[in-house]
């Protein structure tokens, strides 16, 4: 019997993008889960989601990169829209994290994930999940991918063009067979 998808959910692009860093490549599921603060039975659900949806390999190990980033870039928007919200400390992300800051300069734009911890004062973007401030202070190419994720959720043309250039340069390390 086949399972249904009952659709994708926020916490899957996390996983994917956590799958397809330098550090998360080697990864179990339980070491993925502990290190996105998600229990394994959720990594679980979410990876036999993106089996369904073309986005992992059958065995649920090679993320489809070109799959990937013709969701993030065309899909993400839709499917998880966001608002900027409040000005509140946080986490930056969009044109606001590296990489997207050293290509765009904006004093104007700030956004960041709301987080008590962060260091930095912006309009408030709700992350793709709730632990995604907490699993960014240990991986920077995460930071960096699920930044880029939210220009495509919130930014301009120019932005999201910007911000393709960078996905393809972090993707490119990630080895397609």
């Amino acid at each position: 019997m086949t399972k249904s998808h009952n659709g994708m959910r926020p916490q899957d692009i996390v996983i994917l993008l956590k799958k397809v860093t330098l550090a998360g490549r080697g990864m179990t599921n339980a070491q993925i889960a502990k290190e996105l603060g998600i229990s394994a039975s959720e990594v679980s659900e979410a990876l036999e989601r993106c089996r369904i949806a073309r986005l992992i390999d059958n065995l649920k190990q090679r993320v489809n990169i070109l799959a990937l980033k013709e969701f993030l870039i065309h899909g993400l928007k839709y499917v998880f829209p966001v608002q900027p919200q409040s000005k509140v400390r946080g986490i930056a992300t969009a044109i606001s994290a590296p990489p997207m800051n050293e290509k765009i300069l904006s004093e104007k734009d700030v956004y960041v994930w709301p987080d008590a911890k962060g260091n930095v004062r912006g309009e408030a973007i709700t992350p793709l999940y709730r632990t995604v401030p907490e699993a960014v202070r240990i991986d920077p190419m995460l930071h960096s991918l699920l930044a880029i994720a939210d220009v495509f959720r919130i930014g301009r043309t120019r932005e999201v063009e910007l911000a393709k250039v960078e996905l393809d340069a972090i993707l490119s390390t990630y080895d397609v067979k």
